[in-house]
């Protein structure tokens, strides 16, 4: 099926909910892995999931504080995983594999935003190997369980911060220029679009599809490092401190934030497709690079050159590669 950075019209939009669009999905007896997933859009993206019928697996740091946030919900396993801990990612990939299941769904919406310089054990910057790198690991060492599955899906979470600019391949990880935490998070997210891409190149042979998407404006635990002031500024909460919900304007609840995730890796209308960057429950726009526009895709983000030297570079810089 041919394909391109065209929205389709798939009667979904800014406001539409994660439960409204995986309304009528069959997902029973299919295995779901969330990183991310016990708060946030991720619980929604879990709470989602379930209701129609799929088994999800939710990694978590902090187990007890993961457990309590999912309780009320069934058909969930936790599981521990650190993205910045590559031990932490062999263990859980091993396990899974161990237990001869199928993964048909890998949605990788964790991550961290505009923290200070902190580094993983390797040196790498922390956005990079969190947002990036630990999915990638993550996707790789599960790569039998996906191709197992023979239809599966693996969404990444990437944002409009894709904009900020070109992943940088001279200086990944900060070790040669001033550190930015706009700049390094925008870095992150355009690898997770990339990433995409060049996942969805070498998974259509074993059925596997990828897509990135933005999610929408959510006020989160994603948002800690920002201050009150600056939130409020900026327009995302009022005076009384709490979030402003407008979806057009691209301020989401959490289940509005959920739904293009949920609709990635469940739509029908996607079947046939990969490798595309998806807002708004749809399949985004390309705009020309130096638009003001605050949606669609921007070329760089989407670039298939790119995102191979991006798959090259994360197999040297995290050892692993698919078949490894």
């Amino acid at each position: 099926m041919s394909q391109t950075q065209t929205p389709l019209g798939s009667g979904f939009g800014a406001a539409s909910t994660a439960l409204e669009v995986i309304s009528g999905i069959d997902l029973a007896g299919k295995t779901a892995l969330v990183t991310g997933g016990s708060n946030g859009m991720g619980l929604e993206i879990t709470r989602a999931l379930v209701s129609a019928g799929a088994n999800v697996v939710v990694p978590a740091r902090n187990l007890e504080k993961a457990r309590a946030a999912l309780i009320a919900i069934e058909r969930v396993e936790l599981v521990p995983l650190d993205l910045m801990d590559p031990a932490s990612i062999e263990s859980l990939a091993d396990t899974f594999l161990a237990s001869h299941r199928s993964l048909d769904i890998l949605i990788n919406n964790a991550g961290t935003m505009l923290n200070p310089l902190t580094r993983d054990s390797r040196g790498y910057e922390s956005q990079l190997s969190t947002n990036h790198l630990g999915h990638f690991e993550l996707a790789v060492r599960l790569w039998p369980a996906l191709a197992k599955a023979k239809g599966a899906r693996v969404i990444s979470v990437s944002s409009r911060g894709h904009q900020y600019g070109h992943f940088d391949f001279e200086d990944p990880n900060f070790l040669h220029q001033p550190y930015d935490a706009s700049l390094a998070y925008g870095r992150s997210k355009t690898a997770n679009a990339l990433f995409a891409v060049a996942l969805d190149q070498r998974g259509q042979e074993h059925g596997i599809r990828a897509f990135s998407l933005h999610p929408g404006g959510v006020i989160t635990e994603l948002a800690k490092f920002i201050s009150a002031e600056n939130l409020q500024a900026a327009g995302y909460v009022g005076s009384d401190g709490k979030p402003i919900i407008d979806p057009e304007r691209n301020m989401k609840t959490a289940a509005q934030g959920a739904a293009t995730a949920v609709w990635c890796a469940t739509s029908p209308a996607l079947n046939g497709m990969g490798g595309l960057y998806c807002e708004n429950c749809d399949i985004a726009p390309l705009y020309p690079d130096d638009s003001t526009e605050l949606l669609g895709v921007r070329s760089w983000a989407i670039d298939p050159r790119a995102a191979a030297d991006l798959w090259t570079l994360s197999e040297e810089l995290t050892g692993e590669s698919v078949g490894s």
